[in-house]
C-alpha cells in the first residue's frame, strides 16, 4: 500500500499546477518522511483518536495505519480517524487511500471536506458545540504553509482564541493541540521559519507553555524534503507532548529525505531554549562541536553593553525613487545596497549596475540617511546554500571623504552608536567576529531561513568592547587573511 501511495502522490503532484498549490498552500509528503515521522510516537496499546489536518491524498494516515496493521508498537484496540481537506480534488484520493483499511472493523474515518482553522474555531468558541469538540491522542500534520493575511478570516478566527499567528501552518498546531488531550502526542513537519523573529513570538510562547519537546529531525540539505514541489523553505520535523513534561530535547538529522545517514544527540532543555532569552528563540545545534561550546563560554556581552546598536538600513528605494540617481552628482550623496558589498569591504560605484549608486540629498531625504563614518554592515539576504549565513563587511570613512552622509538601502543592516559611526577598529573587530565560522554556527542554530533581521543580530552575544578593538587592530595588519586564520585570532583572543 505504501507503494501505491507514493506513486500516487507524485502522479498528482505532476498533475497539479503551481498555482493551485500556491493557493492551497499545499506539498505532499514524500512516504519516506511520512514513515519516519509515524517512527516518532511511542508504543501504546491504548484506543487511537487520530487527527491528519490537510490530509492531501492521505500519505500521513496510511503510513500511521500501515504501522498500525503491521503491530509495530501500536496495539490499539481500536483506531479512529479524523482527517481535513480542504481541496475538493484531492478527495477521492484521500478516500480511496483510507478505504482499504475499512476492512478491520476496529477501523474508523471520517473526511471533512471544510476548512479546519475555521470549523475548530467554532467549535471552540461556541458553548453550544462544547459536547461536540473532539479529543484526539495523536496527531500527524503537514499543515499548509501560507501567510494569513491580517485582513483575512483565518486571522480574525485566530484572535478570538487569543493567539496571534501570521501563517496557516502555526495556526493548524496551535489548533490541533487544543483538541488533544493531555499527554497526546504530535509530530508534524513544518519550516523552521517559526524558530526565530518578532512575529513568531506568540507561537513560540504557546507552544512552550502547553508542550514538552521531545524531538527535532534536522535536513541538512533545504531542498531535499519537498524537492518534487521546488519548496526551497528549510523543514523540520516537530514531535510534541500536549501538557508532558519537559526533558532533555533530542536532535536527529539527516541530509535528506531517505535518512541514510542520520544521528542524533540528546541535549538539555536549556540548551534548545536559553532562561534569559525574553524572545524564546528555538536553538537547534546541528551537530555537538568545539565551537559552539566556546562561543557558550566565552561570548556574553550584548550589544548594548558594548555601546552598539543595530538597526534595518532606512532607505527604502521604492518611497525615494524620484530621488534615486545612477551616479553621484554635485548635490548626491552614495547609496549603498548589498552589491556594493563583496567579501568584508566595499565596492562602490558600481558602474552599470541595475541598483542605484546614490540618492539626491533633498531635505526630505537627509532624515533617511546616515553621517559619513565607520560602520560595520550585514547583508539581509543570503543565497539558499551560501557557505556562510552572516557575511559582515567594513565601510571606512576614509571611502567617502568628501561626503557627509551616507545611505544605507533596505536590504542591510548596519551597525552603529546613535546613528552615527563607531571608532574604526571597533568596526573593523565587529566585522572580523561577525565573519568567523564560530558565529555562523551558532546563528544557524536559531535561523532557519536566509533572512539575517537586525533581531536576530540582537540575540547573538559578542566579545567585549576591548576584545573587538583587538580584533581591529589585528584586521589592519592582515588584509585578506584566509576564513581559518580569522578563526583562529577570535578563538586566540
Amino acid at each position: 500500500m505504501i507503494a501505491k501511495i507514493e506513486e500516487k502522490r507524485l502522479s498528482v503532484s505532476r498533475k497539479t499546477k503551481a498555482e493551485h498549490k500556491s493557493r492551497f498552500g499545499q506539498y505532499f509528503t514524500p512516504q519516506s518522511i511520512a514513515k519516519f515521522m509515524v517512527g516518532l510516537f511511542p508504543s501504546t496499546s491504548k484506543a487511537c483518536k487520530l487527527l491528519d489536518a490537510g490530509a492531501g491524498i492521505g500519505s500521513l494516515s496510511t503510513a500511521f495505519l500501515e504501522r498500525w496493521a503491521e503491530g509495530d508498537g501500536f496495539d490499539f484496540a481500536e483506531l479512529e480517524l479524523d482527517t481535513y481537506e480542504l481541496d475538493s480534488v484531492l478527495i477521492p484520493y484521500l478516500n480511496d487511500s483510507l478505504e482499504s483499511y475499512r476492512q478491520d472493523k476496529h477501523f474508523q474515518y471520517r473526511i471533512h471536506e471544510t476548512d479546519f482553522i475555521l470549523e475548530t474555531v467554532r467549535h471552540l468558541t461556541d458553548g453550544l458545540f462544547s459536547n461536540t469538540v473532539p479529543s484526539y491522542t495523536h496527531v500527524i500534520l503537514n499543515p499548509p504553509y501560507k501567510k494569513i493575511a491580517s485582513s483575512s478570516l483565518h486571522r480574525k478566527a485566530m484572535d478570538l482564541l487569543g493567539v496571534r499567528t501570521v501563517n496557516l501552518y502555526t495556526a493548524f498546531l496551535v489548533l490541533s493541540l487544543e483538541l488533544c488531550l493531555d499527554n497526546a502526542n504530535l509530530v508534524a513537519i513544518i519550516p523552521r521559519s517559526f524558530c526565530s523573529g518578532n512575529y513568531y513570538r506568540p507561537f513560540r510562547e504557546y507552544l512552550l507553555k502547553n508542550t514538552a519537546i521531545k524531538q527535532i529531525h534536522l535536513f541538512e540539505s533545504r531542498t531535499s524534503a519537498f524537492k518534487n514541489d521546488q519548496v526551497l523553505q528549510e523543514n523540520i520535523i516537530l514531535h510534541l507532548e500536549k501538557n508532558g513534561q519537559q526533558g532533555d530535547v533530542t536532535i536527529s538529522r539527516s541530509t535528506d529525505e531517505r535518512f541514510e545517514d542520520i544521528e542524533a544527540s540528546s541535549y538539555s532543555f536549556d540548551k534548545i531554549i536559553f532562561e534569559k532569552d525574553a524572545e524564546k528563540y528555538f536553538h537547534i545545534p546541528r551537530i555537538e562541536s568545539d565551537n559552539l561550546n566556546f562561543y557558550h563560554q566565552n561570548f556574553r556581552c550584548t550589544l548594548d553593553e558594548i555601546g552598539i546598536q543595530v538597526s534595518t538600513g532606512p532607505v527604502v528605494d521604492f518611497r525615494l525613487r524620484e530621488h534615486l540617481r545612477p551616479i553621484r552628482d554635485y548635490d548626491c550623496v552614495p547609496l549603498l545596497y548589498p552589491c556594493h558589498f563583496k567579501g568584508a569591504g566595499v565596492t562602490w560605484p558600481l558602474p552599470g549596475s541595475k541598483k542605484p549608486n546614490a540618492i539626491h540629498l533633498a531635505p526630505q531625504v537627509e532624515k533617511w540617511l546616515y553621517p559619513s563614518g565607520n560602520y560595520c554592515v550585514v547583508r539581509r539576504l543570503s543565497s539558499k546554500e551560501e557557505k556562510k549565513r552572516i557575511v559582515a563587511s567594513f565601510v571606512s570613512r576614509d571611502s567617502f571623504p568628501e561626503d557627509k552622509f551616507i545611505g544605507f538601502e533596505n536590504h542591510l543592516n548596519v551597525f552603529h552608536f546613535n546613528k552615527c559611526g563607531l571608532p574604526e577598529l571597533l568596526a573593523r573587530g565587529l566585522s572580523v567576529f561577525l565573519n568567523s565560522s564560530i558565529v555562523d554556527e551558532f546563528f544557524r542554530g536559531f535561523n532557519g531561513h536566509t533572512q539575517v533581521n537586525a533581531t536576530d543580530l540582537r540575540q547573538l552575544k559578542y566579545p567585549d568592547r576591548e576584545t573587538l578593538i583587538k580584533l581591529g587592530e589585528w584586521s589592519v595588519d592582515h588584509p585578506g587573511c584566509s576564513p581559518e586564520e580569522l578563526d583562529r585570532k577570535v578563538v586566540d583572543l
